[in-house]
């Protein structure tokens, strides 16, 4: 019994397999360098738009109540003052916000949109990335702390 019949065929040829597999491995590899690039783009950027709101919030404080101030009520802001001060801030610093005085005065609530835009990520049709920051800032009085 022979088995010259079954070794006379040609073995199969595996070229290109390998090229197919690169080619998915790259692929995979660029989407997850991608994620982590934009990803860590769009970290950055509600950072920022937390900052810019503090910030802001900060800006708005200054505008304190003078009169109420000097006769020792508790510490309130010129909510139109405020306003227009945290207002210019952002349009300084280019992001659009919003500004709202609460709490009769004490309290300031800023919230801040920005856009980043993508850098691997506009392969695949994303080309920016809307973010949000938001920042609440409360008058005090005091030198080692809140006194109301």
């Amino acid at each position: 019994m022979t088995t010259v019949g079954a070794l006379s065929h040609p073995p199969r040829s595996d070229s290109g397999s390998v090229t197919l597999f690169l080619v998915i491995s790259v692929v995979g590899l660029l989407a997850l360098v991608g994620l982590v690039v934009d990803g860590g783009a769009k970290v950055r950027a509600v950072q920022r738009a937390d900052t810019l709101a503090a910030e802001a919030g900060r800006a708005g404080g200054q505008a304190i109540n003078v009169p109420a101030a000097i006769t020792g009520d508790a510490p309130t802001v010129d909510a139109r003052v405020a306003v227009a001060a945290a207002q210019d801030y952002l349009t300084r610093n280019g992001v659009n916000g919003t500004v709202n005085v609460t709490d009769a005065g004490r309290t300031l609530t800023v919230t801040v949109t920005s856009t980043t835009e993508t850098i691997f990520l506009g392969i695949i049709g994303i080309n920016s990335m809307t973010v949000h920051g938001h920042a609440q800032v409360t008058l005090v009085r005091g030198v080692t702390g809140a006194d109301t």
